[in-house]
């Protein structure tokens, strides 16, 4: 790494959880401006920032370790060398157990709870003698490929499973105009943005007339850099017939990619869970087939939640076998301190969660292969993001139906005097697909 001036804080960066973590650690860095400097190791660090995930057991024990870790890492530089780089731990985490956490860990220097997410800069600059900078851009560090675009904040859904509206606290949505400013921004570094929030289909739904999705989508289509525009977390009852015009409209940039999150298919169970649209999911997935036939379709399930049956758990088998997602994220129910779920009775015991698990990640995995296969022998735009470590001429990057962290990659291979441009979108003859991955020439 080239050496920074010694007028900059050097920065070490750790965010855990989800994209929108990802967006607050970037906005935060960003307002910093020309006073922070990116380094690799606490060794190097002035400040060392842990932006931690809550939202569940794993989550959160990666979050103490990881916490823990620095720590110790910390220590040991103020032995070898006499100064301590500044502990700063923000996020869900933070929020969930503030006290606690600062009573067991006397050793962190700053806490940042979400509540006071628009004082994190002044906090930070505060704590670390520097001033605030005005209107900075983000500091992105998802590299030249894409950016997450962060529209909302909380949740005012009351999920019986769900911590984050005790988080993160109710639905709070950024204003259309701040959005479209910060995507032109981002446009002009990256060809693909990806909006997030905890549901972008309520995005505006708190702040009146001339602020939802449809009229953000129009927005965020309008801006002539931007090529791809992909948009997570649709949930069930805010995909209507008129925001799915909407998007059909703006096809390109926004990409017929549909993540919608289900959590399950049987209706008792869905209506156990308190979800906001506890019918049958097959209509949602029929409506948004309708508008765009060729549509991937991502989805989250949540198994072995209390009460599931296993009739409960082979309806849900035989609606992945039937709609045939894409892309499946399964997760077993871990019940949460202070959510209805967790008191609930008939918990179900962890070794019939991991065997469900595992029942519907083996289905999955056959239908994702199958969808992939018929890839084969097509050329699909290929959006370039690093090249591989592994093998000079080897690139890994994404095609339109993956989306990254959570999806699978396409590898793409070229001729030796061939320089791919990271972040370029270019054609690629898909030769191979594996069960999750693509394989193609340039």
């Amino acid at each position: 790494m080239s050496q920074l001036p010694d007028r900059t804080v050097k920065v070490y960066t750790i965010s855990l959880g989800c994209p929108k973590n990802r967006v607050d650690t970037e906005r935060l860095l960003g307002t910093l401006g020309s006073a922070m400097g990116p380094v690799e190791s606490v060794e190097e660090a002035d400040l060392v920032l842990i932006n931690t995930c809550g939202f569940i057991q794993p989550a959160t024990e990666e979050s103490i370790t990881t916490i823990l870790d620095a720590i110790r890492d910390a220590a040991e530089v103020l032995v070898e060398t006499g100064r301590k780089p500044l502990l700063c731990v923000a996020g869900c985490l933070v929020s969930r157990y503030g006290q606690d956490l600062k009573d067991e860990l006397p050793e962190v220097d700053l806490w940042l709870n979400t509540d006071e997410i628009h004082l994190w800069p002044s906090m930070a600059a505060e704590a670390l003698s520097v001033s605030v900078e005005q209107n900075t851009p983000r500091n992105l560090s998802t590299g030249p490929a894409y950016a997450y675009l962060k529209v909302s904040e909380g949740c005012s859904h009351n999920c019986l499973f769900c911590t984050i509206p005790s988080i993160r606290g109710p639905h709070k949505s950024w204003p259309v105009d701040f959005l479209i400013d910060e995507a032109e921004q981002l446009a002009a570094s990256v060809p693909e943005i990806i909006v997030v929030g905890q549901d972008s289909t309520a995005y505006g739904s708190d702040l009146g007339p001339g602020h939802d999705l449809e009229t953000l989508v129009k927005g965020l289509a309008g801006i002539p850099a931007l090529e791809w525009l992909r948009i997570m977390y649709l949930y069930p009852a805010g995909l209507t017939e008129s925001l799915l015009s909407i998007l059909k409209e703006h096809v390109p940039p926004f990409l017929p990619y549909f993540d919608i999150p289900l959590q399950h298919a049987h209706p008792d169970v869905l209506s156990s869970m308190g979800r906001p649209f506890a019918r049958n999911p097959e209509k949602v997935i029929d409506r948004v087939r309708s508008f765009f036939p060729e549509a991937a379709l991502r989805t989250t399930f949540i198994v072995g939640y209390p009460g599931e049956t296993d009739e409960h758990f082979e309806h849900l088998m035989e609606f992945v076998r039937k709609t045939r997602f894409h892309h499946l994220g399964v997760f077993p129910y871990w019940p949460e301190d202070g959510t209805p779920a967790a008191i609930m009775e008939n918990q179900v015991p962890d070794e019939i969660k991991i065997e469900r698990r595992d029942a519907l990640m083996e289905l999955q995995a056959e239908i994702s292969g199958d969808i992939l296969s018929q890839y084969e022998g097509k050329t699909l735009p290929v959006l370039i993001e690093q090249p591989s470590e592994e093998w000079p001429g080897l690139y890994v990057g994404r095609t339109w139906f993956q989306a990254p962290d959570v999806d699978g990659v396409t590898y793409v291979s070229a001729p030796p005097e061939v320089e791919l441009a990271l972040g370029s979108i270019v054609d690629v003859e898909i030769e191979k697909a594996d069960t999750y991955d693509l394989s193609g020439l340039v």
